[in-house]
């Protein structure tokens, strides 16, 4: 518990066994639960998981999105804290995040990565890419927005019944945003932490991924 709200954890995991374990044990002792996604993990993901800890749920439907909506459906936390399972989030700024949502009086603070970042955490193309659809979305919703691919948040779970989030892949981390932004009863803010190199293969797909985000936007801000 911090400062008297319960705090649920959710880790996505695709094929994380070099990196889920160090994830895990730098959890905060004031986490009242840790839920892992193991997204049809083909290693040990799931198995080192329970070794250290966290309650495992499968989903073998694999995607992004969906291996979060169905952490978010099983949390139970006044709060829900969001990280990746390639230990290249800081754990440690669990603490500082939890700590502006308190005191900001909004119900979502995203972490920003692009503001100070390890130089090698980030290739050039996936800079541009990340720094092109943070613009984009800027300029279609009408609020500055530094990093909108950044998978590290902090909101209040009630937050959840106020959006409508269909993303199943990898633009569901900018749909989420989105959704916080344009409900005024939510609210939304960004801080910076260090981002640092990914324990693991990168299984991110650039162009296909790009284009979904694209997709995505434009639907939200004309098809809404």
């Amino acid at each position: 518990m911090f400062k008297g709200k319960t705090v649920s954890v959710i880790v996505p995991c695709l094929n994380e066994e070099e990196a889920i374990g160090k994830v895990l044990d730098a959890v905060p002792p004031y986490v009242d639960e840790v839920i892992v996604v193991d997204n049809n993990s083909s290693d040990r993901t799931a198995e080192i998981a329970r070794a250290h800890g966290a309650k495992v749920v499968g989903e073998d439907i694999r995607g992004y999105g969906r291996a979060y909506k169905r952490g978010f459906a099983l949390a139970t936390g006044d709060v829900i804290v969001t990280l990746d399972g390639d230990h290249s989030y800081p754990i440690d700024a669990v603490s500082y995040l939890l700590d502006a949502y308190d005191h900001l009086g909004v119900q979502f603070v995203s972490a920003s990565r692009l503001s100070v970042m390890n130089g090698e955490a980030m290739d050039f193309k996936h800079y541009i890419g990340n720094r092109a659809l943070s613009l984009l979305t800027s300029v279609l919703f009408l609020r500055w927005v530094q990093d909108s691919q950044s998978g590290m948040w902090v909101f209040a779970r009630k937050a959840l019944e106020k959006m409508k989030l269909e993303s199943d892949g990898m633009a569901f981390s900018e749909e989420i945003k989105v959704e916080a932004i344009t409900n005024r009863e939510i609210g939304f803010c960004e801080l910076p932490i260090l981002y640092s190199s990914r324990i693991g293969r990168k299984k991110l797909r650039p162009w296909r991924d790009g284009w979904g985000n694209l997709v995505m936007l434009l639907k939200k801000r004309f098809l809404r």
